[in-house]
């Protein structure tokens, strides 16, 4: 079934068309939950939330732009949604730092290492660092989309370098 044929059906709330929707989705939209999600566990939980947005919202989708652009918007604004409840974004006595790229000396670190420091970041840190790094938002769109200030956006994302950049100067200290 191609795409087209399968949105028209899951409109239609057809069970069979939204697991193959499903199926189709998946693997990519639980990239993007692991990414901003602490934990496999969570990751897991976002997705299912994701989709059930998804298959709830899908008659909003009206063939402008791209489907999966959509449906990832969705699946990040399900993730953060959950950490905006619990106000992971709240900084209090937390100067300003400036958005200064931290150089790190080139290393071979590998990128199951990257991936597994990245995920251990304080959420807010996190989540600003992958949705300005990895995703390409900026500052004033974070901000909107997390509830906070444009200085926020910037000073998680500064702390979460700093720490970014201490972990991979002392694993490759420990490991040359």
């Amino acid at each position: 079934m191609i795409l087209q044929e399968l949105i028209i059906e899951c409109k239609k709330q057809n069970a069979k068309a939204q697991e193959a929707l499903y199926r189709q989705y998946s693997g990519v939209l639980f990239g993007i939950c692991l990414k901003y999600s602490p934990n496999r566990a969570e990751a897991e939980d976002n997705l299912q939330d994701a989709f059930l947005t998804i298959f709830r919202r899908i008659d909003q989708f009206q063939g402008k732009g791209s489907f999966e652009g959509w449906m990832k918007r969705i699946t990040v604004n399900t993730a953060l949604q959950k950490y905006r409840k619990k106000k992971v974004f709240d900084i209090s006595n937390e100067g300003q730092i400036e958005d200064a790229v931290e150089e790190v000396e080139e290393s071979n670190v590998p990128l199951d290492f990257l991936l597994k420091i990245i995920q251990e970041l304080p959420d807010r840190y996190r989540l600003v660092f992958n949705l300005y790094v990895l995703d390409g938002y900026a500052h004033k769109e974070i901000a909107e989309m997390m509830g906070i200030t444009d200085g926020t956006s910037k000073s998680n994302l500064a702390r979460a370098r700093m720490i970014l950049k201490t972990k991979v100067e002392d694993y490759n200290l420990t490991n040359k």
